[in-house]
């Protein structure tokens, strides 16, 4: 491998930003879904959600959450959580160190909301908490509208459950592995780039 200069780190970081901005639209894009942990009782809690969008400028991402959720109830403990991406295929990881926000029932949500397919408003629409003990099974939407979209009217009930989650990045850590020797660095919230030993 040739050595890795700050033009290649200020190249590689800006590849990274448009493969997460092009993964938006594309859910086969291993971008698309991230993973994002808290902190919950002492341990750490991560599992999966689906990028929403991305700011630039400050650097921002994006994602829905079911308010009533642990998820949820853990990111407004705690000011920070860590969000992980991975491309298999090009051997990259990414992980975000960010500073959240939670939106609800507010302007953003409103707007979010209003350009929220039908279809995924029905998750909102479910009769019990996310991750609440329950005696059978049940797939947590209106039986109603198991194999069909919710129509306007009742989707809105769904709206009170909604939030949309901010996660300002404090620092991003990529890791690029390479056979002949893997590339990792830092790029902080005020674009100060470091080499980090891989």
């Amino acid at each position: 491998m040739k050595n890795i200069t700050k033009n290649d780190m200020f190249e590689i970081y800006n590849r990274e930003i448009f493969f997460l901005k092009k993964s938006i639209k594309n859910g086969n894009d291993p971008y698309h879904i991230f993973s994002i942990s808290t902190i919950n009782n002492n341990f750490s809690d991560s599992r999966m959600v689906v990028l929403r969008n991305i700011n630039l400028k400050p650097f921002k991402i994006y994602f829905n959450v079911d308010i009533r959720s642990p998820k949820a109830k853990q990111l407004s403990i705690s000011k920070y959580s860590t969000a992980l991406f991975y491309n298999q295929k090009r051997r990259i990881q990414l992980r975000l160190k960010c500073k959240q926000t939670i939106h609800s029932n507010n302007n953003i949500t409103k707007k979010v909301w209003g350009s929220t397919p039908l279809q995924s408003k029905k998750c909102y629409m479910g009769p019990y908490n996310p991750s609440e003990k329950i005696d059978a099974w049940h797939p947590n939407i209106p039986l109603e509208y198991l194999e069909k979209d919710p129509d306007i009217k009742d989707s809105s009930n769904g709206y009170k459950n909604f939030s949309h989650i901010e996660l300002a990045v404090q620092t991003i850590d990529i890791l690029e592995l390479h056979y002949d020797g893997h590339i990792r660095f830092t790029v902080d919230k005020n674009d100060k780039m470091n080499f980090l030993s891989p």
